[in-house]
C-alpha cells in the first residue's frame, strides 16, 4: 500500500496505487479554463459527458476544449440525490447504444457525486464495463465520492444499494469549479474533509481546528491543502483494501447513521454532508471515546456550519433504516468508531443501550 508522487504530470498529481487499475488524481486551480490534456486518458476516438442541468451550463464547454477533437457526445440529467435512481443510469446506457458506443468508448463524470455515482455505474454495466473519467465539481464529490471506484444508485429501501466497484482512469480536480458551488453545498462537502481527520489523522484534524472559518470563507490556500490532504487519505485506504473487505469501511464513519438520516427524511431534503455530519455525532458519541473528543469533534462540525444532531424522523425508523446498511453482517448492526480522534475502527461490538439513547434523539 503506497501512495506515490508522479512527477511527470503537472500539477503534482497524486497516484491511486491499485496495480494495473492505478489513476492519478489531478488537484490544481483552472485546470479547465487552461485546456488540460485530457486526450491522452482517452483511448478511443469519442467519449460522452454525463452531466446535469446545473453544472452543464457552467463548465461543459470548459470540458470538452480539453478533450483534443474526440467526438463528444452529451447528456444531462436532473439535478438532485433524489435522482440518483436505476431509470439515470438506464438513461446513459440508452444514450450510449444510441451514439453506437463501443468498449473503446469513454464515459467522463462533469458534476457532484451523484452525476459521479450513476455515471461511473453506467460504465461499470455497458459492454460489462468501459472507462470513465471523473471531472467532480463540488467539494464532497472532490475529497470522496470521486476517489475510490464506488459507484452505484439508491433503492427505495436504502442508499447505494445498487453499484459497482468501477475504478476511473483518471480524476481531475479543478479548484476553481468551486467558486460556482453554493454555501449549503460547500459545508456539506466540508463534513467529509472533516471525517478524514476524525479517522486517521489527528494533526490533520488539529489543523481543520485552526482552519475552519478559512475554509468555510473559501480561502483558496486552505482549500487546496484540505483537498489534497483528503485525498491522499483516501488513496491510501483505497490502494491497502480496494473492495473494502477491511480497513477501507472507515471511510464510512458516520454514514451509517447518516445514510439512515438521508433515507428516513428523503433523499435531497438533508444533503449527504449534513446527514453525515449528525452520523459523525451520533457515531462518536457510541464510541465511548472521552466527551473532550467529543466536544472537539461537535465544535468544529457546528464551525463548519452543520447539524451536530438528527431530524426528528423517529428512533424506529432509523433503526429500520439501518438495517439495510452496507457493513451489516449476518443480521449484525457494524458501526465505525473512534478509539481516539485520528484513529477508527469498525466492529460489531457497541452499548446497545447507548445506541438506544442516541437514537432516541431523532424521536
Amino acid at each position: 500500500m503506497k501512495l506515490e508522487r508522479v512527477e511527470k504530470l503537472d500539477p503534482t498529481p497524486l497516484m491511486v496505487d491499485l496495480g494495473e487499475r492505478s489513476y492519478p488524481i489531478i488537484i490544481g486551480k483552472g485546470l479547465l479554463a487552461s485546456k488540460y490534456d485530457l486526450a491522452g486518458s482517452i483511448s478511443g476516438p469519442d467519449c460522452l459527458i454525463v452531466s446535469n442541468e446545473t453544472v452543464a451550463p457552467l463548465y461543459l464547454d470548459k470540458l470538452k476544449s480539453c478533450l483534443g477533437g474526440r467526438e463528444v457526445a452529451e447528456l444531462n440529467l436532473k439535478d438532485g440525490e433524489a435522482w440518483k435512481t436505476l431509470d439515470a443510469s438506464t438513461a446513459i446506457l440508452d444514450k450510449l447504444v444510441e451514439i453506437g458506443a463501443n468498449r473503446d468508448t469513454t464515459v467522463i463524470a462533469l458534476g457532484g457525486g451523484v452525476v459521479g455515482d450513476i455515471a461511473g455505474f453506467a460504465a461499470a454495466c455497458y459492454m460489462r464495463g468501459v472507462a470513465y473519467i471523473q471531472v467532480p465539481t463540488t467539494l464532497l464529490a472532490q475529497v470522496d465520492s470521486s476517489v475510490g471506484g464506488k459507484t452505484g444508485v439508491n433503492h427505495a429501501r436504502g442508499k447505494n444499494l445498487i453499484g459497482a466497484f468501477h475504478q476511473p482512469r483518471l480524476v481531475l480536480i479543478d479548484t476553481d469549479t468551486l467558486a460556482t458551488l453554493p454555501d449549503r453545498e460547500l459545508k456539506s462537502g466540508l463534513a467529509e474533509v472533516i471525517k478524514y481527520g476524525a479517522i486517521a489523522d489527528a494533526e490533520f484534524f488539529a489543523w481543520l481546528e485552526q482552519n475552519i472559518d478559512a475554509l468555510v470563507a473559501r480561502d483558496a490556500d486552505a482549500m487546496a491543502h484540505a483537498i489534497e490532504r483528503s485525498c491522499e487519505t483516501k488513496a491510501e485506504v483505497v490502494a491497502g483494501d480496494e473492495r473494502e473487505v477491511g480497513r477501507r469501511a472507515i471511510l464510512n464513519f458516520g454514514h451509517t447513521f447518516g445514510h439512515a438520516i438521508e433515507h428516513c427524511v428523503g433523499y435531497g431534503e438533508w444533503l449527504h454532508g449534513e446527514a453525515v455530519a449528525a452520523g459523525m455525532v451520533m457515531a462518536a458519541k457510541l464510541s465511548g471515546i472521552d466527551a473532550d473528543s467529543v466536544e472537539r469533534l461537535q465544535g468544529l462540525i457546528a464551525r463548519a456550519g452543520l447539524s451536530v444532531a438528527p431530524p426528528s424522523v423517529g428512533a424506529k425508523q432509523l433503526r429500520a433504516a439501518m438495517g439495510m446498511d452496507k457493513k451489516v453482517q449476518r443480521k449484525q448492526l457494524r458501526f465505525v468508531l473512534l478509539n481516539k480522534l485520528g484513529d477508527a475502527h469498525v466492529t460489531s461490538e457497541f452499548d446497545r443501550a447507548a445506541l438506544e439513547d442516541i437514537l432516541g434523539a431523532a424521536d
